[in-house]
């Protein structure tokens, strides 16, 4: 298949050569907007559109819209932390990042806010109760929806990076208004070639989960046990002061439960931790990481756009989406356990155009465990890149978004030259 390159199609010799990504200013490239996507079982999702402005040199991806789904525990700081969005909008593409419920722009607040305002209740699953059949069955039919209503297209192209490209498998075997998808650092044999993975998820449901049970419901009895005390003070009259210094009386005694995983936590905590010599100790250490795995490599990233996706990515996510992964790699299934409907059978259906990327580093995401995807899908396009010294999180954030967005302007442009 003959490599395509930008600037191959459509450029007119009046134009200017496409200048250094580095010599353009990101917000001369894009006017940005932000729309509502409504669920069934009533979210409102929010999407960040980054509208292309045409500029003075060739943009063969001219107004092409693409939905852009982050990862776990994500939100669209996943790819506007480094130079993924710039690049794609300096070939012009209309980029609509959807935060998936719970995440980014997509809150819990705004749940609240807006059904504050309509007068109505907050979604059932509202308390961390939603998981990954949620994201599959609700929020990527409601988001592709609203961005197919918003630009007046019957087909879009979607773009998944890690947990967001594993529902993608899921919903373009599902669905055919995809124009084309591609996968980032998206596994669809979870765990496989990646045994402490495996041992997590086989001990979490058993051992973490029961432990952190057990946690929350000590610290809830040692906080009933201090407003008890705090009461009893309070009835004798004499020892109130007492009692109020133990106890606030305005307040009450907690009640923790583990619901959800409190990434946004750990993720600023790294933030501010993160300077130059940690990373030059993972340079040291990086043969031990590349063997056991490592989220990223510090090689390929630069640390101002790492500490911000660190300290503004970071999504709590709940409890269930975590026991439903962990189920999936001990069993080494995708299942969306509502419906039945298995991802892997599916990706025999899967037709869309299809570039799967994933890194040389990265243990999630490996040439052994997309290999599912690569041999079952269908498409007459059917890409799959490897990207050297990368692991996960700089897939999309990174010194090499450059190649990877190279395979998403190849995609589009075979589609288009197909059209």
């Amino acid at each position: 298949m003959p490599q395509l390159t930008p600037g191959a199609h459509a450029a007119a010799p009046a134009q200017k050569p496409p200048p250094r990504l580095s010599d353009v200013h990101f917000k001369e490239l894009y006017k940005k907007e932000t729309y509502d996507a409504h669920t069934r079982d009533g979210w409102v999702l929010q999407i960040t559109r980054y509208r292309p402005v045409p500029q003075a040199w060739s943009q063969p991806l001219l107004d092409e819209p693409i939905v852009l789904v982050p990862g776990w525990s994500q939100n669209r700081h996943a790819f506007t932390s480094g130079d993924f969005v710039k690049q794609l909008l300096a070939w012009g593409a209309d980029c609509h990042i959807l935060e998936l419920r719970g995440h980014g722009k997509s809150s819990r607040a705004l749940q609240l806010q807006r059904a504050s305002h309509e007068g109505r209740s907050v979604p059932a699953d509202f308390d961390f109760a939603w998981d990954l059949d949620s994201y599959l069955l609700e929020d990527l039919p409601a988001g592709i929806a609203a961005v197919k209503q918003r630009t007046g297209r019957a087909k879009v192209f979607y773009l998944g990076n890690s947990m967001g490209g594993m529902l993608g498998y899921g919903y373009a075997a599902r669905h055919h208004d995809l124009a084309g998808l591609i996968a980032i650092g998206a596994p669809s044999d979870l765990g496989r070639g990646f045994p402490l993975l495996k041992l997590i998820a086989a001990l979490g449901p058993v051992v973490v989960n029961p432990a952190l049970d057990a946690a929350t419901g000590a610290v809830n009895a040692v906080d009933a046990l201090r407003f008890g005390t705090a009461s009893l003070l309070r009835k004798t009259r004499v020892l109130t002061r007492a009692g109020d210094a133990i106890a606030d009386p305005a307040s009450q005694p907690l009640s923790l439960r583990y619901s959800h995983l409190p990434v946004d936590l750990f993720t600023q905590t790294m933030a501010r931790v993160a300077h130059p010599l940690s990373l030059k100790a993972m340079h040291a250490v990086e043969p031990v990481l590349r063997r056991f795995g490592s989220l990223v490599n510090p090689g390929r990233v630069e640390l101002d756009d790492l500490r911000w996706l660190l300290r503004q990515g970071g999504e709590k996510e709940p409890r269930a989406v975590m026991d439903q992964f962990a189920r999936w790699i001990t069993h080494d299934e995708m299942r969306c356990y509502r419906d039945g409907f298995d991802y892997k059978l599916g990706m025999r259906d899967l037709r869309a155009p299809l570039a799967v990327v994933y890194g040389a580093f990265d243990k999630l995401a490996s040439e052994e465990s997309t290999r599912t995807i690569f041999r079952s899908a269908k498409s007459e396009y059917l890409v799959r890149c490897r990207v050297d010294d990368n692991s996960h999180l700089e897939m999309t954030m990174g010194n090499d978004v450059d190649r990877i967005c190279r395979v998403v302007f190849e995609l589009v442009q075979w589609v288009k030259a197909r059209a």
